[in-house]
């Protein structure tokens, strides 16, 4: 009797450790997850085509973009985690290492970035309005370039730069 009451009071006693280890674990991976959301103004907006980076247009006045939770992240392992705010448009997140001032694989002709000169690392493919996906990536240190690569959509300002340290 006295051995299970202690096996008992051991076990409750742990329960509060274990719950205290998992939600560190959690807060662990939380650090290194960055939220996306993708967002346009409808289908009616008009498009612009000169908000790329680089560009010299004000992408305040875009009528799509990507709104991340955070623009830093550690080292090693991390989290997109991508939702499609738009009611009818279907858009992407790739991601892509930039170096500041570069120019990129544009091509004038298809509208978009050429991922694979550019050097793809990973994306959430086209996502249907209000559909949500998620890609886990291992980042070294460096600035990288999270956009949609849609036709037309990277130019009318669908990016955002994301620091790795």
């Amino acid at each position: 009797m006295i051995s299970t009451r202690r096996s008992v009071l051991a076990a409750l006693g742990a329960v509060p450790l274990l719950a205290f280890g998992l939600a560190n674990a959690g807060n662990a991976t939380s650090k290194n997850v960055i939220d996306v959301k993708i967002w346009d103004k409808g289908v009616q907006a008009t498009m612009s085509m000169d908000m790329g980076i680089g560009g010299t247009a004000d992408k305040s006045a875009a009528t799509m973009g990507l709104k991340l939770s955070k623009n830093t992240a550690k080292a090693g392992k991390v989290i997109f985690n991508v939702v499609n705010t738009s009611k009818d448009t279907v858009h992407e997140m790739v991601v892509l290492r930039y170096k500041d001032g570069e120019e990129l694989p544009y091509s004038d002709k298809d509208m978009k970035i050429d991922e694979d000169t550019a050097g793809h690392l990973g994306e959430v493919s086209e996502l249907q309005p209000g559909k949500s996906g998620s890609v886990t990536l291992g980042l070294k240190p460096g600035k990288y370039l999270v956009a949609c690569n849609i036709p037309g959509h990277f130019m009318n300002g669908m990016w955002e730069l994301v620091t790795v340290k």
